[in-house]
């Protein structure tokens, strides 16, 4: 079931999201070479707690951080930890969820860690491009697909792969909502969007090949071919007019 939310809902998560960009302006300059994942994950951690907020993921059916810190050939779900040194021209996605008042907010960035190859760059940027391409039918009256759609149109389009199993969400008094936000499908498909849906986005994009698996933690997921992932995300609501981006 789609919970549509009010307005006041929606500022409330937005208060959270707000937390979101704070934390990711920060790591701008935070990541670079020779800090841990774990120094990532404590450094989330405390800013959110400044803010009287919560890190609605640690502790989420059993994960152990704040954050999901997600290196290179990792998709999605990587865990924070004192022994993974980053190192000049790695990439790191960092995905986190704030918590206030009951209410959440989920972003996410992919970073370059000191000099990166070109070929990362593109990726990183294709990843951010595709979302924005896509929330273009973010709006009241498209349907949910039309934004799938267009994200994979256009990260295939720059020769790149789009995650399968793993999708965007709804999102609000709970971490994952429906509807669930493939990354690929074809145009005019899926719920048709209204005013109130809270919607996360989230392209999650590969070098080569699309299929992943999952790495004996039972969290980290990665690409089967070892080529390299980025992840871009946030938070929206669909608005009678353009999406109204609550993690920015």
């Amino acid at each position: 079931m789609i919970v549509i939310k009010s307005s006041q809902e929606i500022e409330l998560m937005r208060k959270a999201g707000k937390v979101n960009a704070e934390i990711f302006e920060g790591l701008r300059t935070f990541v670079k070479p020779g800090i841990t994942t774990l120094d990532i994950d404590k450094y989330v951690e405390e800013v959110i707690k400044k803010r009287g907020m919560i890190a609605a993921e640690k502790g989420y059916c059993g994960f152990p951080a704040s954050v999901c810190t997600s290196v290179n050939d990792e998709v999605v779900h990587g865990i924070p930890s004192k022994d993974r040194v980053l190192l000049d021209g790695d990439i790191v996605s960092v995905d986190l969820v704030v918590q206030y008042q009951g209410y959440m907010a989920d972003s996410c960035r992919t970073f370059g860690v000191g000099s990166i190859s070109g070929q990362a760059q593109k990726l990183i940027d294709t990843a951010e491009k595709s979302f924005f391409e896509g929330i273009k039918y973010a709006k009241e009256g498209y349907r949910l697909f039309d934004i799938s759609h267009r994200i994979q149109e256009v990260v295939e389009g720059e020769g790149f792969g789009v995650i399968r199993d793993y999708t965007g969400h709804g999102i609000g008094t709970e971490m994952h909502e429906d509807p669930a936000i493939p990354n690929y499908g074809k145009a005019g498909k899926g719920p048709r969007l209204q005013k109130g849906m809270t919607l996360a986005i989230e392209p999650m994009i590969v070098e080569h090949s699309y299929e992943t698996e999952t790495l004996l933690n039972n969290w980290t997921v990665v690409t089967e071919d070892g080529g390299l992932a980025a992840h871009y995300e946030n938070t929206l609501a669909i608005t009678d007019g353009e999406p109204d981006i609550l993690t920015i």
